[in-house]
């Protein structure tokens, strides 16, 4: 999986441009995030981008936490056989709901296109697609045991900054609702948005650009 460029977990004002840091989840580097809008505001309590508890802003402090909420760390040959069974559980239970379900490794990756989750342009997710993210929070909880990094994208159309702030809302809906109506544990997400600079097909295309707008839910296990 390639590496992700955090955005900050910061509390943004209506309005209101926020410069704050947070820790790349591979690296440990501290970087600096300079995100959007007061828009972002009203997802998830007024939480931002990052790491979703008050405490928790680092990817060890999301271990941690999982520590202090009594969640075990997978191990040995246990990893792949634990991902597997999560694998197919999302496979069977997302049949015929437009999400792709991908192995990378012995991460999981829930790739949902803007067309089933999202109307254009928008960030609200589309009422027919709720039983679909249902059954994604229902296999988390089930599978305590793997992290969760949600993950919105947007196409090439339009202005950089605003492809950005998109991606970031469409993120923060998708944990918003996992962490709301799907009742998992907030400990456990880290949320980003990456605007438009990692498409998977061509821009310029109606097609490419269409699979380019997505959110990425990305399982990685908890090994401690």
């Amino acid at each position: 999986m390639r590496k992700l460029t955090t955005f900050g977990a910061c509390i943004l004002g209506a309005g209101a441009l926020a410069a704050c840091t947070t820790t790349d989840p591979y690296t440990g580097q501290v970087v600096r995030n300079n995100t959007g809008t007061g828009a972002l505001a009203g997802a998830l309590g007024g939480a931002a981008l990052g790491y979703l508890t008050n405490t928790n802003r680092s990817e060890q402090g999301r271990k941690n936490a999982l520590i202090g909420a009594g969640i075990g760390a997978l191990a040995g040959a246990g990893v792949g056989n634990y991902m597997d069974r999560q694998q197919a559980e999302l496979r069977r239970e997302l049949a015929g709901s437009g999400v792709e379900v991908q192995r990378q490794g012995d991460n999981i990756v829930l790739q949902m296109p803007s067309d089933v989750t999202f109307g254009f342009d928008r960030s609200d997710i589309q009422p027919q697609f709720y039983g679909a993210l249902d059954d994604v929070a229902r296999s988390l909880n089930n599978y305590p045991q793997t992290l969760v990094d949600v993950v919105g994208h947007a196409d090439s159309t339009g202005r950089a900054d605003y492809n950005q702030t998109l991606s970031e809302r469409r993120a923060l809906s998708v944990a918003d609702y996992l962490t709301g109506r799907g009742g998992v544990l907030r400990d456990r997400l880290y949320v980003e948005g990456r605007g438009s600079s990692q498409p998977i097909a061509d821009n310029s295309t109606d097609a490419g650009r269409a699979k380019n707008r997505r959110v990425e839910i990305v399982l990685r296990p908890y090994t401690g």
